[in-house]
């Protein structure tokens, strides 16, 4: 919860502070974010008063009744209207959030990106530990003969695209309300989490399950909520900002690192290497005793 004092640039600079001091002294950070990570590419979030939940979806019916399962099944017109209109930013680029995570990465301190987001702007920033918890835009397949179709097939068509295959309805790879998140994506998110020694939820408001929940996964209170509105967590986080998650993350993460800081990642990035390799050997062997 934001108070008068976090109004006060002292206290903004202090917290900045804090969060450097935090990844400073970790080696295992996750990253959960939501809507609100791409909100500064252009990209509007669901839930906030210019979200797309309170804009005029353009039907008779509701956007968050669009997004379902059903709704697609019955609908699926209407549904690719709104798709289109609604939920399609190609032309979006990545911004200084996803470009500080891709920062933290390369030190070796950013174990992996968990993201709500269906934009793929980690990845167009660099990312290469990035679990889409809801798929991706970007993917499509045929529901009947299974062929997949990038997203330009979908921009390119009109009303309902079918396969030019077997003719079948396609549809995105993304997690529709009503529908389950892929077992491996979660169990991922969850391995991730277990291992972490610092979790920050960045531009959500932690309302959507089960990323709500996954703060219960981690061993320990190193939590940060950075969020321009509040979320459930905020008085239990060790850190909470209430700011622009691409303005504190560029700070928060600097483009240039000191000697020390380099030797320091150079030594974490080779702990990393053998600590992949002996999982892949652990793996290997596991395997073998099958």
């Amino acid at each position: 919860m934001e108070t008068r004092l976090d109004r006060y640039q002292g206290a903004r600079e202090n917290k900045i502070k804090q969060l450097k001091d935090l990844i400073e002294e970790s080696e295992r950070i996750v990253f959960l974010g939501g809507a609100g990570v791409s909100t500064e590419s252009g990209i509007p979030d669901f839930r906030s008063g210019d979200g797309i939940y309170n804009q005029e979806s353009g039907l008779a019916y509701r956007a968050v009744d669009v997004i379902s399962h059903s709704f697609f099944m019955e609908h699926p017109d209407d549904f690719y209207d709104f798709y289109r209109r609604k939920l399609l930013y190609p032309d979006a680029k990545p911004n200084k959030a996803h470009k500080a995570l891709v920062r933290l990465e390369k030190r070796g301190k950013l174990s992996a990106i968990i993201t709500q987001n269906i934009d793929k702007l980690h990845q167009d920033a660099g990312s290469k530990k990035t679990i889409e918890l809801h798929g991706s835009v970007f993917r499509n397949h045929c529901m009947s003969c299974g062929k997949k179709f990038r997203l330009d097939y979908i921009l390119n068509t009109t009303g309902v695209p079918h396969c030019d295959r077997c003719g079948g309805i396609v549809r995105p790879d993304i997690t529709l309300y009503e529908e389950n998140l892929e077992h491996d994506k979660v169990d991922a998110a969850i391995k991730s989490l277990k291992k972490c020694d610092l979790l920050i939820i960045g531009g959500t408001s932690l309302t959507v399950y089960p990323a709500a929940t996954f703060s219960q996964f981690i061993k320990h209170d190193k939590v940060v909520i950075i969020n321009k509105s509040s979320t459930y967590l905020d008085l239990s986080a060790k850190l909470t900002i209430h700011d622009s998650i691409g303005d504190v993350l560029d700070e928060a993460i600097p483009r240039r690192r000191t000697p020390e800081q380099i030797k320091k990642d150079e030594k974490l990035i080779a702990k990393n290497k053998a600590r992949e390799k002996a999982a892949l050997e652990k793996a290997k062997l596991k395997e073998k005793g099958k």
